[in-house]
């Protein structure tokens, strides 16, 4: 009875799909939302739209991209702790 358990909905195929287009939706509509409002800005960049949307996002790739590259200095092999 080994690999029976109980059947989550992430373990349908298809529902993967859901959240990543769930998700890209989102992020559109959050992206688009910067219209809606008054910007007080403390300096002239935080005027152009989108521009909290854009950091983010070049900001996490640049820091997976970072961290990528950091995993060759750090990792260690797989018995490093044993005698």
């Amino acid at each position: 009875m080994k690999g029976e358990g109980k059947k989550y909905w992430l373990d349908k195929p298809g529902s993967v799909d859901k959240v990543y287009w769930a998700l890209c939706t989102l992020c559109a509509a959050l992206f688009l939302a910067d219209a809606l409002y008054e910007k007080h800005p403390h300096y002239a960049v935080e005027e152009w739209f989108g521009f909290y949307a854009l950091f983010g996002f070049v900001f996490s790739v640049g820091l997976v991209l970072a961290a990528r590259e950091l995993r060759r200095f750090l990792m260690r092999k797989e018995d490093y702790y044993d005698d």
